[in-house]
């Protein structure tokens, strides 16, 4: 079944990473937990049933409570959908805009894409000297595609 932690705000990594512990260390009855960056203040938990859930959630900070009704996989789906990388719809080429750091307003060409680290290599565009720029790839947003670039 799958399960929801109400956690506090901003610390759903810390919550993460001793849940993880715990259940490890004391063998529990969990498959699986899922954080989604979107999701402030919750985590999903996968167990075998309610109580492996709130035993898991006993005694760390946090952890405010467990929603009273388990969730269908049907209603993640949504979500696990939404959490796919944003560099699959980034292209070798394509010219992009920085839209947050210190090159914020920058366009930049794609020159090479890691899907593992979702990260973009960029090379900035409208400098004297073309600066090669490692960023994640949520940090930019594609001004034009590869392919209607005119040389």
């Amino acid at each position: 079944m799958i399960y929801v932690y109400r956690v506090t705000a901003g610390q759903e990594k810390v919550v993460l990473d001793m849940l993880f512990k715990k259940v490890k260390k004391e063998n529990l009855s969990i498959y699986s937990v899922a954080y989604f960056e979107d999701l402030k203040g919750y985590l999903i938990v996968e167990g075998k049933d309610e109580v492996s859930v709130r035993q898991a959630g006993l005694r760390i900070p946090h952890i405010k409570g467990v929603l009273d009704r388990p969730m269908e996989l049907k209603d993640i789906e949504g979500m696990i959908e939404a959490a796919k990388p944003a560099v699959l719809s980034i292209n070798k080429g394509d010219v992009v805009e920085l839209v947050s750091g210190p090159f914020k307003g920058e366009k930049a060409r794609v020159i090479k894409i890691d899907t593992n680290k979702d990260e973009v290599t960029v090379e900035l565009t409208e400098v004297a000297v073309p600066i090669p720029v490692t960023i994640k790839a949520n940090t930019i947003k594609v001004f034009q595609k590869a392919s209607e670039v005119k040389e």
